[in-house]
């Protein structure tokens, strides 16, 4: 397609401005999390068990994460626009289905429907890709990233207010007007960007064994997944915290819950700032030092008996930290370990992420309980930050003995 320079706002002629990029984003980015200080309401609403409830984030991730493998190849073949419309239409009608389920069952059936809405999170960056050189592409997608850090910021914080106000329906009310107005947006501004591949899908997926045969991808793609698998184990486990050790309301949980996205923002700004003077491997070394020393902490004032709602949600800052030091460069070292493969490998590794995230989401909510506090889910939290220190370590071992002509 053109460069961005040719973009015109509405015209679906031409590339679609960076203003409908991040809302496609950060709809994505809004639907995962507006709902959770909700969580504990809607166990009482549909009379079930934290649990099971609390699977809404665990099957949403496994759902996400199985989508990623496939949406890049699908929009590959087929086109970007079309797959993001569609994707976009089938959230809408899985919202509405939210809001009227009579049960738990239904409601987590179309649960795992919304989790559509990840092409517009996958897409969006590939469209940045297709639309402008790669000098440029690094900075508009750090763009978009940023949006999809200030989101998560406040959707628990609008999510509790409006639950205190109206009920918890209302955030997924919130979720249909808004998606309704991001799928008018890209209907009316979204022109095709990508080159089509021409072919078949099981050509493009031949193309998966040449990265597991990686160890340095998948030292990348681990250190990413399990640092970032400290954050889905808080998405799943943080809320009943919350609720039932600390006895927080839904519109203040909402506030503090939003606690690790100012740490992801300043997180991703040093990225940009400094990935290219000190280097990707130091840059996610750090930042997964950083992830777990917070968390060990934190873990640490509960033994003390220091642990309050203040402190447990504050020190989180520091895991946003170091995820959003962490995540944007492993993901660009996991990229260029195959360059040709670039598309293949952002696509497993966001599936690794995320799917690791929903067990990890899914695990800490079996795990917690009113006696056992905390502890449980800051254990799981810390596991995994240290996890992704031996990932990257592996990663700095491994480049440091390859031969000059060894890629991997």
């Amino acid at each position: 397609m053109g460069q961005h320079s040719n973009a015109r706002f509405l015209d679906r002629g031409t590339a679609p401005h960076i203003l409908t990029l991040i809302l496609l984003a950060g709809l994505a980015a809004l639907a995962m999390n507006i709902f959770l200080p909700s969580l504990p309401g809607m166990t009482a609403y549909f009379e079930t068990d934290y649990r099971l409830m609390q699977l809404s984030v665990a099957l949403y991730l496994a759902v996400n994460a199985v989508l990623q493998l496939v949406v890049g190849p699908i929009s590959d073949r087929w086109g970007r626009r079309p797959v993001i419309l569609w994707g976009t239409a089938l959230f809408l009608l899985a919202t509405l289905g939210c809001v009227l389920a009579g049960n738990i069952y239904v409601f987590l059936t179309f649960r795992m429907m919304q989790a559509t809405i990840v092409v517009a999170m996958v897409l969006s960056r590939a469209i940045v890709r297709d639309m402008v050189p790669e000098a440029q592409a690094a900075s508009m997608i750090g763009y978009v990233t940023m949006g999809m850090a200030v989101v998560p910021m406040i959707g628990p914080a609008i999510g509790g207010m409006l639950d205190a106000a109206f009920g918890w329906q209302s955030n997924f009310w919130l979720l249909l007007v808004l998606g309704a107005l991001v799928f008018w947006l890209t209907w009316a501004d979204l022109g095709e960007t990508a080159p089509l591949s021409g072919r078949t899908m099981g050509q493009q997926f031949k193309e998966y064994p040449q990265l597991f045969a990686s160890p340095r991808f998948w030292g990348y793609a681990l250190a990413s997944g399990l640092s970032s698998g400290s954050f889905f184990a808080y998405l799943g486990g943080a809320p009943f915290v919350g609720d039932r050790v600390f006895g927080l309301p839904p519109e203040l949980l909402g506030i503090y819950f939003g606690a690790p996205a100012i740490g992801y923002f300043i997180g991703n700004f040093l990225s940009g700032r400094f990935s290219v003077r000190i280097g990707i491997n130091r840059m996610v070394y750090w930042g997964t030092l950083i992830n777990a020393i917070g968390i060990a902490f934190n873990l640490a004032l509960f033994y003390a008996g220091l642990g309050t709602a203040l402190s447990f949600f504050g020190l989180m800052t520091f895991m946003g930290l170091g995820n959003g030091m962490t995540i944007p460069n492993a993901t660009a070292g996991a990229l260029s370990v195959r360059p040709h493969l670039a598309g293949t490998a952002s696509g497993l590794a966001g599936a690794l992420m995320i799917g690791l995230g929903a067990a990890l989401s899914a695990l800490a909510g079996a795990m917690l309980t009113p006696q056992t506090g905390a502890f449980p889910l800051l254990w799981i939290m810390l596991s995994t930050g240290v996890l992704a220190i031996l990932a990257i370590i592996m990663v700095m071992r491994r480049e440091r003995r390859l031969a000059g002509g060894e890629a991997t």
